[in-house]
C-alpha cells in the first residue's frame, strides 16, 4: 500500500499499511487498480473521440470510477471490483467497435491489454507495480506532478459527476480526463508538459465547477441569505451529509407530511439558502459542527442519516445500523440507495426516537453565494472607498481530525474588525458559528457554500475587481485555504489557472509536492505555508 493523497497521509509521506481515513490495503489497492483499468479504457475513448466517436455512456462511467477512488468515497471491495470489471468490458466493447471500422489502434501499454483476475485478492496482487509507488522510480519532480494531475483529476471528476445528474455536461471536459488518464501512462514525456497539463486541469476544473453551480442555482434558485437554527425540534429525525442537492431535494419531498424533520450536516448546511429546498416546512436545521466530530455526532443522532458523497471516514459498528448512502459512496454492511427510493430512510426514521424535546443552540447565515454578495457590491465598495472596510479574507477549504487546524479558528477571530471574512466548504465549521457582527449592515462573516462554490467566490472576486478597475491580485483580499482531499486539489490548480497570487495553504503542505515543485509555485504564485494567526495577519496587513 502506497498513499499520499490526502493531507492526512500518514507521518506527512505516505500510508503504507493502512489508511488513516479507515481503508484497508486492499482497498487501496482496488483503487490503484481501477484508475490503472480505466486509463486503459480512456485510451481507447481517445482514440475514438479523434475519429469522430463519443460514447455518453463511457463519459459517464469514467467520472464516476475517478470519482469513486477519491478520498473517502469508495471502501467497499466488492463494488471497486465491480467497477473494474466494467471498465474492461466498456474497453473491450469500444475497441471491438473501432476494429469494425478498421481504425482500432494498437496500445503497447499494459492498462489497454489489462485482464482482471477472477478474485479479490488475485485483483490486489494485479495492483503491485502500479500506481504512485510504481512512478518513484521516475524523476521525483515529473513523479510530482504526474500525482498533481491525478488527484485534481479526482476532483474534476467529482465536480463533473455531480453537474451531470443535474443535467450539465461538457465534451470538453471528458475529453480532457481521458486525455489526461492517458498521458499518464507514457513515459519520457519532459517537465514542461506535465506542468502544461497540470494548469490545464485547473482550468478545467473551472469549467466542470461552473457546469454543477449551473445545475444547482438551475434547478433550485440562487441561494439567498437565510437564517438556519442549529438546535434541534421535537420529533422524528432525517440527518442529509454530504454534498448532493438532488438527493436532498428527492428526501424532502418523499418525507414531507409524514412528520419528519430534516437536518443538514457538515456541507449541506448551505442548501438552506436554495429557495427550492428552503420551501420546505419540515426542512428544519443543521446538526453537529466539524468533520472531525462527525462520529460522535452520527452516533448520538436519534434518527436516520443519509450520506450523499464523501467526507465521512469508515462508519463506526455503533452508529452504521442507521446510515444509508446514495451514489458513489459505498463501505461494506452498510444500506445503498440506489434508484433514490429513500422509503427505506423514511422507515428507519420512523422507527428510532428522534429528538425528544426542542433545543435552541443559536443559529447561522448561509446564502451568500454570488448574487447576495453583489446585489450589495456599490454597498462593499463605498465601504472600502470610506475605508469602513479595510480587508477581505477568503478563509475556506477543508475540514480534517489531524492537529493545527485550530488555526483557522485563531485567525478570524484575530483578523480585526473592519475587515470581512468570505468562507465556503466544510472548513468553516471551525468558526461559522461566531458572532463577528457588522460593518454598515454587511455581515463580517459571510458563507458563501459548499466547496463547489469556488467558482461563486471567484465570480465575486472578478466583479470586486471590475468594480475597482484592477486585477483581482491587486484587491484588499487575502486567501487562506485549507486542504484535505482532492477537490481541493483541484480548485487550487484553478486559482493557478486563473494567476492568483499570495494562497496561504495548510494546515500542512502536500506530502506529494517534492522541494523543487515548491520552489516553482512559490516563484510563480507567492504560494505560502501557514505560519501562526498572528504572524500570518501581520504579513498581510502590514
Amino acid at each position: 500500500m502506497f498513499c499520499n493523497q490526502c493531507e492526512q497521509t500518514a507521518h506527512g509521506t505516505a500510508c503504507t499499511t493502512a489508511g488513516v481515513c479507515g481503508k484497508n490495503d486492499q482497498v487501496a489497492a482496488l483503487q490503484d487498480l481501477l484508475i490503472h483499468a480505466v486509463q486503459g479504457l480512456s485510451l481507447y475513448a481517445q482514440a475514438a473521440r479523434s475519429q469522430g466517436l463519443t460514447d455518453p455512456a463511457i463519459n459517464l462511467f469514467t467520472c464516476e470510477a475517478v470519482f469513486s477512488t477519491l478520498t473517502n468515497v469508495n471502501f467497499d471491495p466488492e463494488r471497486l471490483a465491480g467497477l473494474i470489471r466494467e471498465a474492461v468490458r466498456l474497453r473491450d466493447s469500444l475497441r471491438a467497435r473501432l476494429q469494425a471500422t478498421g481504425q482500432a489502434p494498437s496500445f503497447p501499454e499494459a492498462a489497454a491489454n489489462f485482464v482482471p483476475a477472477p478474485d479479490l485478492a488475485g485483483l490486489a496482487a494485479q495492483a503491485e507495480g502500479i500506481g504512485p509507488a510504481a512512478d518513484r522510480a521516475e524523476n521525483p519532480d515529473i513523479t510530482s506532478l504526474k500525482q498533481i494531475l491525478l488527484y485534481g483529476l479526482k476532483g474534476v471528476a467529482a465536480y463533473a459527476d455531480h453537474a451531470r445528474i443535474l443535467g450539465q455536461e461538457d465534451e470538453a471536459v471528458y475529453a480532457f480526463i481521458h486525455q489526461a488518464l492517458s498521458e499518464l501512462l507514457r513515459p519520457g514525456l519532459p517537465l514542461d508538459h506535465w506542468v502544461g497539463l497540470v494548469l490545464k486541469c485547473g482550468e478545467i476544473n473551472l469549467r466542470a465547477m461552473q457546469l454543477l453551480d449551473a445545475g444547482n442555482t438551475g434547478a433550485f434558485g440562487h441561494p439567498v441569505p437565510t437564517s438556519v437554527p442549529l438546535g434541534a425540534k421535537k420529533g422524528k429525525a432525517i440527518l442529509v451529509s454530504g454534498h448532493d442537492l438532488q438527493d436532498l431535494a428527492a428526501i424532502l419531498k418523499q418525507s414531507e407530511g409524514t412528520g419528519i424533520n430534516v437536518y443538514t450536516h457538515g456541507e449541506m448546511l448551505p442548501c438552506h439558502g436554495y429557495p427550492e429546498l428552503k420551501k420546505f416546512a419540515h426542512f428544519h436545521g443543521h446538526y453537529g459542527t466539524a468533520w472531525q466530530n462527525q462520529g460522535k455526532e452520527f452516533a448520538e443522532f436519534p434518527g436516520a442519516i443519509v450520506m450523499t458523497t464523501n467526507c465521512i471516514q469508515k462508519p463506526k459498528d455503533s452508529y452504521r445500523d442507521h446510515i444509508f448512502t446514495t451514489g458513489l459512496v459505498a463501505w461494506p454492511g452498510v444500506r445503498h440507495i440506489g434508484d433514490q427510493d429513500f422509503t427505506p430512510v423514511i422507515d428507519k426514521a420512523l422507527s428510532l426516537p428522534g429528538f425528544s424535546e426542542d433545543t435552541d443552540r443559536g443559529a447561522v447565515l448561509v446564502g451568500f453565494a454570488r448574487n447576495a454578495v453583489l446585489s450589495v457590491a456599490d454597498q462593499v465598495v463605498a465601504a472600502v472607498k470610506a475605508k469602513a472596510i479595510r480587508h477581505f479574507f477568503l478563509v475556506a477549504g477543508c475540514d480534517g481530525a489531524k492537529p493545527g487546524r485550530n488555526y483557522y479558528t485563531e485567525f478570524v477571530e484575530q483578523v480585526p474588525k473592519d475587515c470581512l471574512v468570505l468562507t465556503l466548504a466544510c472548513g468553516k465549521f471551525r468558526f461559522f458559528d461566531q458572532q463577528l457582527g457588522e460593518i454598515g449592515g454587511i455581515p463580517r462573516l459571510l458563507d458563501v457554500g459548499q466547496c463547489n462554490d469556488a467558482y461563486s467566490a471567484i465570480q465575486i472576486a472578478v466583479a470586486l475587481a471590475g468594480a475597482f478597475g484592477c486585477g483581482v491580485n491587486d484587491l484588499p483580499l487575502s486567501l487562506v485555504l485549507s486542504w484535505y482531499e482532492q477537490k481541493a486539489v483541484a480548485i487550487l490548480l484553478t486559482l493557478f489557472h486563473l494567476g492568483i497570487k499570495d494562497i496561504r495553504l495548510g494546515p500542512s503542505l502536500p506530502a506529494f509536492i517534492t522541494p523543487n515543485v515548491l520552489e516553482v509555485l512559490v516563484k510563480n504564485f507567492q504560494i505560502k505555508p501557514i505560519t501562526t494567526p498572528a504572524d500570518d495577519l501581520r504579513a498581510i496587513l502590514g
